[in-house]
């Protein structure tokens, strides 16, 4: 009835003005019958006047879903395109509600909306279909229907017989939007199928629809088989469990579970746990009374109760508050580092008066091989406290430092909780090692978990994520170590005590070598101090020819070379003991590496020595320049940062500026081309400090005048001459003291960084505190301006 019904109604006798009804999450397909509820009193007058005329009705589909009833009748949130129908049936239950029958007739797009009218009318175009023979129309038709049938068959929603009905429908078009009205899709998804004319590429568009609906169906279908296949066999386990429990309790054997739980309930009440830790174990421990030991959750409860249970709640060990006793341990394991030993002393005589501080969080800072993770380990020693460290390079996980939760399989504590478990003690000296080289990624980033650990306000109640429960870690001292200070975040740099250890003078190493190194080696190495002797020139040179850095490490390698060098000789009975002079160090250690080259780089005009600055140290820096012919060229090498390229050109622009007061041809850029070198050319370099030395280098090729063999320099100079302060003075004086330098020019401002520098150090280099160009010139080249 209704088939023949719509086929009365062709595309010419539709009309071309058509009043709209808007659709709200649904979309109305050609031949489709569609029930409908109008409540709205536009709609139910375009109802009435429809039932009165030729019962056609334009439906489009809104792009807002249900309930958006602002703007429902704006055409804005309409779709162009939509389907004419007939009213089939209309029934009212009261003057505002009605319900409707209506059948799809054919697709039509809107042309213009009408104005002045009480409900949406619209002039529309009908749209006829095309493409609908063809042996692939045949084909996508076909494919089609054998997709949808394995859909029916998997939905449950479905009819059975709706598979049977598809079959009998004749017209590809048709089919394809019988299949989609019936598809659990967006309403976007069918109105694009709504709007495609091309019967083929309709077809094309449903075969995609249908194939994704399929997937879905599948998988929910194996899922579903899956999670009945797992409920039968655990009810199965369930039922021989009980069995096997009544059979047990017949017997009169004893569960090994209950004994374990008994175990458990103990250590808990041995270790006097606080409240919250106290109640999270023993919901821990109810939950493993009621599982099955081949149960996976068994496992994870046990080993949580295991932890709960081994970590030093309230266990620490007594400090040692003898205040001699321990400056002597700090001064019998380090040689200076008389700042890091004051600190600790400090805190000492704090807690001998106020038992309950705060611990500090020390940061030490300074080149490798300065003593900062041996300095940890003395630091234990002198408190009596047990020692862990933990290593912060390449660290890039926050779990490392919270932990997983137990949600994780394999999940474990943080590395602070486990450090603590291995000291057993709730006050150990907790040493994080590099933490300037922490990493984040999308994994995290642990800086912002040490900030609760390394904070005395917060880490009383530390939280690690496997724990779960507050710990106390405001008993615990930390200290940490960095090579910079410039890749530690500023909110975490703020929550420490910075603490520099910079590099060691000449003669330091020298006490440090046969105090500490040159015993350890002997040690190491099976030998005794009558099968090996070195003298302190032998170990001078060492120091001076064989290594240049600012800490220990490469000085006691060179050592060990030594003794092994020994050990092998007396190994082999050629000798029975050795005492090492200069004369024999080429033997162990080959010909010497570092010579002064000083005098052979500065001895042309052109070449200055400056002071760098690096993470192992201070350093010297020489820098060349040189002239030729050309065109106001400046060329700058030597991996320069743009930082030190502006240093040169406001170097070379001084000059320019200040030509006649220097001595030089005012005109003497305008024909040649100036090269400024920075040996060393595969170290990337930056920084403002070598400005000084690159004008004093292009004022020295400038004029013609060598620069003294044993001067060096180092500050930032600025367009009027001005000589401004730089850092690493420290560093860099002890490089210039281990190169011989003799006379070093610093800025006047960095006067006050010479108290940290030894006093052996001061006496034997002539220092120069400058702040005006024009008198380094006058120092360095012995350029006195004209008045």
């Amino acid at each position: 009835m209704d088939q023949q019904l719509s086929a009365g109604f062709q595309p010419d006798t539709i009309p071309t003005t058509l009043p709209i009804l808007p659709l709200f999450d649904v979309v109305c397909f050609p031949k489709m019958v569609l029930p409908l509820v109008v409540m709205e009193s536009e709609s139910i007058s375009l109802i009435d006047n429809a039932m009165e005329t030729n019962r056609i009705i334009g439906l489009i589909s809104s792009k807002e879903p249900q309930g958006a009833e602002e703007g429902v009748y704006n055409p804005e949130n309409l779709y162009t395109v939509g389907t004419s129908a007939v009213i089939l049936k209309m029934a009212k239950s009261d003057e505002n509600r009605a319900q409707l029958m209506v059948q799809g007739l054919n697709r039509f797009k809107i042309d213009t909306y009408l104005s002045g009218t009480p409900y949406l009318q619209a002039n529309v175009k009908p749209i006829s279909e095309k493409g609908m023979l063809g042996k692939k129309v045949k084909a996508l038709k076909s494919n089609l229907l054998d997709l949808y049938n394995n859909i029916v068959k998997l939905s449950p929603s479905l009819p059975q017989d709706i598979g049977s009905m598809a079959k009998s429908i004749e017209e590809p078009g048709i089919l394809a939007d019988m299949i989609t009205s019936t598809l659990n899709i967006p309403v976007i998804e069918k109105q694009k199928v709504l709007e495609i004319q091309d019967v083929k590429k309709r077809l094309t568009l449903v075969t995609r629809l249908v194939n994704s609906q399929l997937e879905i169906l599948e998988l929910g279908s194996k899922i579903q088989t899956q999670v009945k296949g797992d409920m039968d066999k655990k009810q199965k386990e369930y039922y021989l469990r009980q069995q096997l429990k009544a059979i047990k309790e017949e017997l009169g054997e004893t569960d090994e579970i209950s004994v374990e739980v008994e175990e458990y309930r103990t250590k808990i009440n041995e270790k006097n746990l606080p409240e919250e830790a106290l109640k999270e174990a023993e919901r821990e421990l109810h939950r493993l009374s009621r599982m099955h030991p081949s149960s996976s959750e068994y496992t994870v409860a046990s080993t949580y109760l295991d932890w709960i249970t081994a970590l030093p709640w309230n266990d620490s060990t007594e400090d040692n508050l003898d205040i001699k006793k321990a400056r002597k341990i700090l001064d019998e394991d380090h040689f200076g580092l008389e700042k890091a030993k004051k600190r600790i002393i400090e805190y000492l005589a704090v807690r001998k008066l106020k038992s309950d501080s705060r611990g500090p969080i020390l940061c030490f800072v300074g080149p490798p091989g300065t003593g900062k993770t041996s300095l940890g380990h003395s630091i234990a020693r002198a408190l009596g406290r047990k020692f862990t460290r933990m290593a912060l390079g390449g660290v890039r996980d926050e779990a490392e430092v919270r932990g997983h939760r137990r949600t994780y399989v394999g999940a474990l504590p943080g590395r602070i909780i486990q450090g603590i478990r291995r000291t057993e003690s709730n006050n150990p000296v907790f040493m994080l090692d590099e933490i300037d080289k922490v990493g984040n990624d999308f994994r995290g980033d642990p800086s912002s978990a040490l900030l609760e650990v390394l904070d005395p306000e917060q880490n009383f109640s530390f939280s690690d994520h496997y724990l779960d429960v507050p710990f106390d870690l405001s008993k615990v001292m930390f200290i940490t170590t960095a090579n910079i200070l410039d890749t530690i975040p500023p909110a975490l740099r703020d929550r420490m005590e910075v603490l520099p250890l910079h590099g060691y003078t000449e003669d330091e190493k020298i006490d440090i070598a046969n105090r500490y190194l040159i015993p350890r080696q002997r040690k190491e190495h099976g030998l005794n101090a009558r099968q090996l002797k070195m003298t302190k020139g032998s170990v001078r040179r060492i120091i001076s020819g064989y290594t240049r850095e600012a800490g220990l490490r490469n000085l006691e390698r060179e050592i060990a070379n030594i003794c092994r060098g020994v050990a092998s000789q007396i190994a082999e009975k050629k000798k029975k003991s050795i005492a090492i002079t200069i004369d024999h160090l080429a033997e162990y250690l080959g010909p010497q590496r570092f010579t002064s080259e000083e005098i052979a780089r500065t001895s042309t005009p052109g070449v200055a020595m400056g002071l760098a600055w690096t993470q192992a140290g201070g350093e010297l820096l020489f820098i060349e320049a040189t002239a030729m012919k050309g065109n106001k060229g400046l060329t700058l090498t030597g991996q320069l940062g743009d930082i030190m390229k502006e240093s040169a050109t406001t170097a070379l622009s001084f000059i320019r500026s200040n030509a006649g007061a220097i001595g030089i041809d005012e005109n003497f850029f305008s024909t040649r081309d100036i090269h400024i070198h920075v040996p060393a050319g595969a170290i990337p370099k930056d920084g403002p400090s070598a400005g000084v030395t690159m004008l004093t280098a292009l004022s020295s090729l400038l004029t013609g005048k060598a620069i003294h063999s044993k001067l060096a320099m180092t500050g930032e100079i600025t367009l009027r001459g001005q000589v401004l302060p730089v850092g690493g003075i420290k560093e860099k004086v002890l490089a210039a003291h281990r190169a011989g330098i003799k006379i070093l020019i610093l800025p006047s401002w960095n006067k006050k960084d010479l108290e940290d520098i030894p006093k052996n150090v001061r006496t034997s280099i002539k220092f120069h505190f400058l702040d005006n160009m024009m008198d380094v010139l006058k120092i360095a080249l012995g350029i006195v301006p004209p008045r």
